[in-house]
């Protein structure tokens, strides 16, 4: 099978092909697991991260890729989950203990054992991929291939942000960045909290303008005071100054998530202008956000469904994989980037 894979750490600054182009055997089922013939792979920002060498591989070569929409080709002993045919999604969440205190509360994205796809293991940049059965997820008929690849990780950290915002309907909501994630999340927020403004903090005027067409109240620079402080907010962005920025125009008593694995160390000097009586003091509140939970993709695909997401995407071919790397690291981007496998 065709599958593009990462042989080493790369700089994309000085790298514009960090992903080789190689044939490589098909995958086997191991029991309990399910083999996928993939049709399209949503392009994220955590790809850029493993490449880089912020969240690295364990091993090499591996094959990116974490937003996997395929159709299950072959099962593994045991496995009776689904049927050859069905369509399926992959996650970041590739296995977990499944018995540790996490994940019996359902956050497996705490467990010490947890994997993730196209980075502890094989995934989606690739013609087929193998996967647990209980980490593959139905994919509503709603969606078509490429329309739901994002939905895989873009949407479903997005859900799980709102979620942990605790936010109630009337507060002022914040998005701080405006790409993949955050244009799936405006339009959960707005279904979910519709008497509430959404303010949007962008680097790009075109990231701005695609907020207001997606309903921001208002959306001005990341380095902007909004006219209205904020109660909760949520950060998609890659690096530590918006964080700054963003908590001077927290509400008191006001949260911020932060929705990033890694943030790229060249920018932490950034904090040095973190002032507690201006930006924490209080009562604000910083929260993190770990990889999703089963939990998440199930609940999220469902509502995607039933509001109506659907993401803007834009189309590469596998080969054109590194372009569309690129294209993200450099910020030329408008939604969602998915490679669609042949």
């Amino acid at each position: 099978m065709k599958a593009m894979i990462l042989e080493r750490i790369c700089d994309l600054k000085r790298e514009k092909e960090p992903l080789r182009l190689v044939d490589v055997p098909v995958p086997s089922c191991a029991p309990g697991e399910v083999r996928i013939k993939i049709s399209a792979c949503g392009v994220c920002h955590t790809e850029l991260d493993e490449i880089e060498g912020r969240t690295p591989p364990p091993r090499f070569p591996v094959i990116p890729g974490h937003q996997v929409i395929g159709f299950v080709e072959a099962l593994g002993k045991g496995s009776s989950r689904f049927r050859t045919g069905d369509r399926v999604g992959v996650a970041w969440l590739n296995s977990a203990c499944g018995t540790c205190r996490f994940c019996r509360e359902g956050n497996e994205n705490l467990c010490d054992r947890f994997t993730a796809t196209g980075r502890d293991v094989d995934g989606g940049y690739a013609e087929y991929m193998t996967v647990p059965e209980l980490y593959a997820f139905p994919v509503p008929g709603s969606f078509s291939d490429v329309e739901a690849a994002p939905l895989l990780c873009a949407g479903t950290i997005g859900y799980r942000s709102l979620r942990l915002a605790e936010i109630k309907d009337g507060d002022n909501i914040g998005l701080v960045g405006f790409g993949a994630s955050a244009h799936l999340v405006i339009q959960m927020a707005r279904h979910m909290y519709p008497s509430s403004k959404i303010f949007v903090f962008a680097r790009s005027a075109g990231e701005r303008d695609f907020a207001r067409e997606l309903g921001a109240f208002w959306a001005g620079d990341t380095v902007d005071t909004s006219p209205e402080k904020i109660d909760r907010a949520i950060d998609t962005t890659p690096v530590w100054g918006t964080i700054v920025h963003a908590l001077g125009n927290i509400e008191k008593g006001g949260r911020l998530v932060i929705n990033a694995i890694r943030k790229e160390e060249a920018d932490k000097k950034e904090l040095l202008g973190l002032s507690y009586p201006e930006h924490l003091w209080l009562e604000k509140e910083i929260k993190s956000v770990a990889n999703v939970a089963s939990r998440d993709v199930r609940e999220f695909l469902e509502l995607a469904s039933r509001i109506g997401i659907h993401p803007e995407v834009e189309l590469f071919s596998l080969e054109e994989a590194n372009t569309a790397l690129i294209e993200l690291k450099e910020r030329k981007i408008r939604g969602a980037r998915v490679i669609k496998i042949a």
